[in-house]
């Protein structure tokens, strides 16, 4: 593989690296190695962002293949203590990532090597393509078993990819997926390695695809629902507040219609 271009991940030591993974020019394997698993961190973000820039202004449009250069883990997700202490993380941070590749404007191939949990996860889908390594490593949103509701533009990519009951089992059930059950339930679109991944864009054809200058325009109509939520975080959580409101009142309803009944079955 011939390297094109390095951009270091400061926090961590790591990097992004991208390379040529054939001989076919356009073609673009970034790899990003961020110990000890990859989380999705502010300087992590920042790399990868300027990675895909490099590639959109600098070189002949093709297609970009995402993986990790840790064994174990595509990515562990966020780090959230480091999130929650991040002024506008999320608006300003993970909801551009997600933004970047959910708009790009050469198609995006997810090669998903180990564990791609939560925040990981959804990086993932937010690819126009994915592969998963056959025999290591799940695919899970975790945040049911540690109580952390998700937020607009982590829910909606899964709702708008997913079939209703592979969505269900992926939020409600926090369903661990490995490669089989992924492929089964339509997560991915193969298995396999780097070869695999190589011979998904030579059979669709996904090098050409980008060549009009349209291709990111046409995801961006395709996801509609899913970019303005990325693109209205205020509203987001506007809508959330009143959600909330309402519940309590419901919640406060349903108690006192439980406390009369309790009264009426005592006087009995």
């Amino acid at each position: 593989m011939s390297a094109l271009f390095t951009v270091p991940i400061t926090s961590t030591g790591g990097s992004i690296v991208c390379t040529n993974p054939t001989d076919q020019k356009n073609i673009y394997l970034v790899t990003f190695s961020s110990p000890a698993d990859n989380r999705i961190t502010p300087t992590f973000i920042d790399a990868l962002i300027l990675a895909l820039d490099i590639i959109e202004h600098r070189y002949p449009k093709g297609v970009v293949i995402t993986t990790s250069g840790i064994s174990k883990f595509y990515s562990n997700g966020l780090d959230l203590e480091l999130a929650v202490r991040t002024e506008g993380f999320l608006d300003k941070m993970l909801w551009r990532l997600f933004r970047r590749f959910l708009t790009y404007p050469m198609p995006t191939v997810c090669l998903l090597n180990g564990h791609a949990f939560a925040g990981g996860f959804m990086l993932a889908m937010y690819h126009d393509y994915r592969i998963q390594n056959p025999a290591k490593g799940f695919l899970c949103v975790n945040e049911l078993e540690f109580g952390v509701p998700l937020q607009t533009p982590m829910m909606s990519i899964f709702r708008e990819k997913l079939t209703p009951t592979t969505f269900r089992n992926v939020v409600l059930e926090a369903h661990r997926f490995g490669g089989k059950d992924s492929l089964q339930a339509g997560i991915v679109d193969g298995l396999g390695g780097l070869d695999e991944v190589l011979g998904l864009i030579r059979d669709r054809k996904l090098v050409t695809k980008a060549a009009t200058g349209i291709y990111g325009t046409m995801k961006e109509e395709m996801y509609s629902r899913v970019l303005n939520g990325l693109d209205d975080h205020a509203g987001n959580l506007a809508w959330r507040e009143k959600v909330e409101q309402k519940k309590d009142e419901v919640q406060a309803r349903s108690l006192q219609d439980v406390e009369k009944w309790e009264k009426s079955k005592a006087k009995l």
